[in-house]
């Protein structure tokens, strides 16, 4: 079983289990109605489109889905927010998941990631997926993305003092 099949049977592998709310499928948006809503939207002047939301990369096919918005008249640029944890997935021999994103027609890439310890990363997510952060920090450096940015929400008590070591981070 792929960690794509886990996350999409919902058993919380990528994100961290508490608070977490998963809604039922026909709740959410489809594909289908998602670029519909982008349509709609560029035809009233939007041009920048960001896929964010929960952990975008554990929905089946979203490297199909990305590639599909740059065909819509007048998107102009694609970001997308992450945790990180599964870019370096490789998806095809030697192509990782940040590789067939940018391909695809992503242009700008933002990465949480809240400290540079990994206990402190588990103690935040509760999950030790630290290291797949950082492989995907490097995977996304070498798919070219045009602009990589690191998100970070620093806690009192928790992580403050990691301001900056995480300011060198993408």
């Amino acid at each position: 079983v792929s960690i794509t099949d886990r996350c999409n049977e919902r058993c919380n592998y990528c994100m961290p289990q508490e608070l977490q709310e998963w809604l039922p499928r026909h709740e959410i948006l489809t594909y289908e109605e998602t670029l519909r809503l982008i349509r709609v939207a560029a035809e009233l002047g939007v041009s920048k489109v960001r896929i964010t939301g929960g952990e975008p990369l554990t929905r089946r096919g979203i490297v199909d889905f990305v590639r599909q918005i740059p065909e819509i008249r007048g998107i102009t640029s694609i970001g997308l927010s992450t945790n990180g944890t599964l870019l370096a997935r490789e998806m095809t021999p030697g192509n990782t998941m940040a590789q067939g994103l940018r391909d695809a027609g992503v242009q700008s890439v933002n990465i949480s990631l809240d400290t540079l310890d990994p206990q402190v990363y588990s103690q935040i997510t509760s999950r030790d997926f630290h290291a797949q952060v950082l492989g995907g920090i490097d995977a996304a450096i070498a798919a070219g993305f045009d602009q990589i940015k690191h998100n970070a929400v620093l806690m009192r008590g928790r992580n403050e003092n990691q301001l900056l070591a995480l300011i060198g981070v993408a």
